[in-house]
């Protein structure tokens, strides 16, 4: 990979908390996360800018966990502190290693990070720092999904490196039905009309209405970052 050319300037790097936790699927798994910080600072050796969005599920999640029990606004408000909790991880892990890194929240909490203001996570992204995101876009009933596109087109990201705990985008979902084909490359019209586990159709529909493509891949093997920055066909790609 160290002759390799990244084909992006400036990107925004999604992460679902499930795959923070690993294999033990709640909590945070350190080896995971350390591996992913070893990439992010290959990244920016490359000299790529680098935001992070991370989302909360390894510790809850509002709709699933509160459903029916809770109302929604405050179980999306607990969602967007779980988000809290794995960006302080990822940041930790990321001082460890080197890498310089703010972390900004959509809900003010001085004490522990800063204020999210776009003209300073650009000033941070010049610098060479990365940004870590957190609480989502900050208002309940929006997905970390939509909060990854809002951030990436606020920040005018290149592209969206969407990785989950699945290798792409799929014609169905592959666990359930075996002959499910995997796409290389799909549009956003697609993905909405044919209702195909990407994102939620807030941010498929953001994305697509400010140009941003999205590149799916799976975080099982983190080094995916680094190959689907250098162009490397990896996961799908959604774009027009």
């Amino acid at each position: 990979m160290a002759n390799e050319k990244p084909v992006y300037r400036r990107v925004l790097l999604k992460i679902s908390g499930e795959a923070l936790a690993g294999d033990q699927h709640s909590g945070l798994d350190f080896e995971m996360i350390g591996q992913v910080c070893d990439v992010v600072k290959e990244c920016l050796e490359l000299g790529v800018q680098v935001g992070l969005v991370v989302g909360g599920g390894n510790f809850w999640r509002g709709v699933k966990d509160g459903g029916g029990r809770m109302e929604r606004t405050r179980a999306d408000h607990m969602g967007m502190l779980a988000t809290v909790m794995n960006c302080l991880a990822v940041a930790d892990v990321c001082e460890q290693k080197g890498i310089p890194v703010r972390v900004q929240t959509a809900i003010e909490m001085r004490s522990i990070a800063e204020p999210y203001i776009r003209s300073r996570a650009i000033r941070h992204l010049e610098k060479g720092r990365v940004v870590i995101f957190g609480c989502g876009t900050g208002n309940p009933y929006f997905s970390t999904d939509t909060a990854a596109v809002l951030r990436a087109a606020e920040i005018s990201a290149d592209v969206i490196l969407l990785a989950k705990n699945v290798d792409g985008v799929y014609s169905a979902d592959p666990v359930k039905d075996p002959s499910a084909v995997k796409y290389d490359s799909i549009t956003y019209d697609e993905v909405l009309s044919r209702h195909l586990m990407v994102m939620d159709s807030t941010a498929t529909s953001l994305s697509m209405d400010n140009h941003i493509p999205v590149l799916l891949f799976a975080l099982k093997d983190p080094r995916n970052i680094l190959r689907a920055l250098c162009g490397e066909n990896v996961g799908t790609i959604v774009r027009e």
